[in-house]
């Protein structure tokens, strides 16, 4: 995709900085605010080019869009993407500060119309260091006021959305199921236990030395990162990033169903289709990954409990009934389904039809 192409899509806002000290490029991008104001993650990656990056911002964006609509949330998708100039492990500690503060400065001047918080390679801390400048972050520390990671409560959901996919699939229980978990960052290590204590055989896989040897420490069993799509399993869980499935890999995936934590899974407009017509049942991930927006917005905006935070999360397995029920009547797939639900909630609030909780800023 060109950069021209890259900066034609249908969202609101396109902001696009760079610093010349530290190499890094910032994009924050808003797809929606008709719910409230846009919330999504900053995400800090090496990209191959700016057209790439613009690309996922957008992508991720309209993921959040699609996630706080399925999930009755009174806010709107965005995303943040800082693109670096080498890998997170290697940006020395003056640089990443310099970045933070710049990012920071970026959020303040959009006053409020949005919200962001940890994802991939950026944490509690972080969102720490940015509060220093601006208030319009989620995921602080407990320390500073915050909800702390998100990590957990996605967890739960995704298992969640695990239960009631083996159910509709006709798999039953997840005892003695082939769990295969791609990616043991925070999220998947957290679904790692879940899923073991709820009797699953376990595979996973990682491309960091470190987590795979801490995996094996512990006597898990894992696939090297190319085996992983070639890998018989009765559940998939992409957890690590996105583009995991495209239209070739849907039509020989060795698995019964695919629910996982990591954000747009499916590489292309056809790969739902293709895993429908195969028979292999998709979680979508804005639907399945959802608790972490329940445990962010839910706590630091809504003013929720842990409690209240954790009946929301176990209402995964609802929505996504009502997303397979769609997907049942309609003839359509469950991806083309889920947006259809989400549509239709963004409508109902947009038309005054349905009361949200509103915003405590």
């Amino acid at each position: 995709m060109s950069l021209e192409q890259a900066l034609h899509w249908d969202g609101e806002l396109t902001i696009i900085r760079h610093d010349p000290l530290t190499g890094a490029s910032f994009i924050i991008r808003l797809d929606s605010t008709r719910m409230g104001p846009a919330a999504g993650g900053t995400r800090a990656a090496t990209y191959p080019t700016l057209a790439a990056a613009l690309n996922d911002a957008a992508a991720l964006a309209q993921a959040m869009t699609l996630k706080m609509a399925v999930s009755n949330l009174p806010m709107g998708g965005g995303k943040s993407v800082i693109v670096l100039p080498a890998p997170r492990k290697s940006i020395p500690p003056e640089s990443w500060a310099r970045i933070l503060q710049l990012h920071a400065e970026n959020l303040e001047k959009l006053k409020g119309s949005y919200y962001t918080g940890p994802d991939v390679n950026t944490n509690s801390a972080d969102m720490d260091t940015l509060s220093n400048t601006t208030k319009f972050v989620f995921g602080r520390s407990l320390e500073r006021g915050g909800a702390g990671s998100s990590a957990y409560s996605t967890a739960l959901g995704v298992f969640a959305a695990m239960q009631t996919t083996a159910e509709h699939r006709g798999l039953g229980s997840l005892e003695n199921l082939t769990v295969l978990i791609q990616g043991l960052g925070a999220v998947g290590s957290a679904l790692v236990e879940l899923t073991e204590a709820a009797g699953a055989r376990l595979l996973v896989s990682d491309v960091d030395p470190d987590r795979i040897a801490s995996a094996r420490s512990i006597g898990l069993e894992c696939i090297p990162p190319e085996d992983v799509l070639k890998t018989s399993c009765d559940i998939f869980a992409p957890c690590a990033m996105g583009g995991v499935i495209d239209s070739a890999v849907a039509s020989s995936l060795p698995a019964a169903a695919v629910v996982g934590a990591a954000n747009n899974v499916l590489a292309d407009d056809t790969a739902a289709r293709v895993l429908r017509d195969r028979g292999v049942l998709y979680a979508p991930d804005f639907v399945a990954n959802a608790g972490g927006a329940y445990h962010l917005v839910g706590r630091e905006v809504l003013g929720w409990n842990q409690y209240t935070v954790a009946e929301h999360i176990k209402n995964t397995g609802s929505i996504l009934s009502e997303v397979y029920a769609i997907a049942s009547v309609d003839e359509v797939d469950t991806d083309t389904a889920a947006r259809i639900l989400a549509r239709k909630r963004i409508a109902s609030a947009s038309t005054g039809q349905r009361g949200l909780e509103r915003p405590r800023f």
